[in-house]
């Protein structure tokens, strides 16, 4: 394995009930609380007033950030920062799924932060050398794993980049996680969350180094229990054992435990993000999209790791095949899953109607050093044509 330094300071509190029984030690160092959530379905569901039933119980003092859209926006950020500012928050309460999770971490940085946060932490890599505001999660959505890392995906709609940064102090000082929480996520948006979990995995499994090594081996196993569970979950959505290993999966794929030695290939998540910046599509539905033809591209310069994938992961024999066949095979196995479990195959099906716009949105991508074979722009351009039909 490659050397690494590891840390995660995310305290988690896993369970059924883990909202009643922790929430209020966990906040009780604090007058004022900001509660941040998105478009309402917390109203909808009971999470909202069970957590303000909480905090109010402990007399503090809520200040409401919502609205918080799928794909976070830079405004939104500043839109909550300043309210933060103006309130004297002295911490936030994240409630809802990744993109939530994301802008809070963002506002959090922020709203301590005189200066421009896109352009410092977000356009180029900073260094945070001051204390964030202090930040805890709620999680209700499988998916992200952003509940237990600093990753902060932003989208400057001005610039029409939307970009990750993952800063270890931006990681939330405690999340709690009750599967049941994630029962009333509608089935589709359960479904694109379960695939971004995969993605991760797999974002970091198709890379170096291809000798034996820990990481992989974890890495071969969740994949496994995602696959197993989102079927468990689609066939009964309040299937406990299934959301609860979901919701641990989503985790562990990016607490950056399965990080530890690897390189790491996000180049599938390089085009979705800009696919989003131009289009707003869902971030599961357009990597499910993505994933099939990139691989197939790049399989036969990973060739051996795509051939444990095929094996170890789908249960493919050889049955007389060549390395590469039994390579493909595994690729075409997660094609056929993507359609089982009624994910887009193609960019027409997220709603795209232009192909015109692609190559705009294809010099727009970053390229991941962690690659089997570095892409290029015409390459990543020649996806997105493959991808349209």
């Amino acid at each position: 394995m490659n050397n690494f330094i590891f840390e995660n300071a995310t305290k988690v509190y896993f369970g059924k009930g883990c909202v009643k029984e922790y929430l209020s030690c966990k906040v009780k160092p604090y007058a004022t609380v900001m509660l941040a959530y998105g478009g309402g379905s917390i109203k909808r569901n009971g999470v909202y007033d069970e957590v303000t039933g909480i905090l109010k119980a402990a007399g503090k003092n809520i200040v409401e950030f919502s609205g918080i859209m799928a794909n976070p926006t830079y405004a939104k950020v500043q839109e909550g920062a300043k309210l933060a500012r103006e309130n004297h928050v002295e911490m936030i309460l994240g409630i809802g799924g990744g993109s939530v999770m994301d802008c809070c971490k963002a506002v959090s940085l922020a709203a301590r932060y005189a200066g421009d946060i896109w352009e410092d932490f977000w356009a180029h890599p900073g260094v945070i050398d001051f204390e964030p505001l202090p930040l805890g999660v709620i999680v209700t959505v499988a998916g992200t794993g952003s509940e237990c890392n600093g990753g902060a995906v932003i989208t400057n709609e001005e610039k029409k980049v939307k970009t990750g940064r993952d800063y270890p102090r931006l990681n939330p000082q405690f999340a709690l996680l009750d599967p049941t929480y994630t029962y009333s996520v509608p089935v589709k948006q359960m479904i694109s969350g379960g695939f971004d979990i995969l993605s991760h995995i797999m974002e970091t499994y198709f890379s170096e180094p291809n000798e034996d090594n820990v990481s992989d081996d974890i890495m071969e196993a969740l994949m496994r229990s995602v696959i197993r569970n989102l079927r468990a979950a689609i066939r009964n959505p309040e299937d406990y054992t299934a959301r609860s290993n979901l919701m641990w999966d989503a985790t562990m794929a990016e607490n950056r435990v399965i990080k530890m030695g690897k390189k790491c290939d996000f180049e599938c998540h390089n085009m979705e993000h800009q696919l989003g910046a131009y289009t707003n599509c869902n971030h599961g539905c357009g990597l499910a999209v993505l994933h099939p033809v990139y691989y197939r591209h790049i399989y036969r310069d990973g060739l051996p790791k795509f051939i444990r994938f095929a094996e170890n992961v789908w249960g493919i024999s050889r049955d007389g095949r060549s390395d590469e066949a039994l390579a493909l095979a595994g690729v075409e196995a997660l094609a056929s899953f993507i359609k089982e479990i009624g994910l887009p195959t193609t960019l027409r099906e997220l709603g795209m109607t232009d192909q015109t716009v692609l190559k705009e949105i294809a010099d727009s991508c970053g390229i991941s050093a962690g690659s089997y074979r570095k892409m290029t722009h015409e390459e990543i351009l020649q996806i997105f044509h493959e991808c349209f039909e």
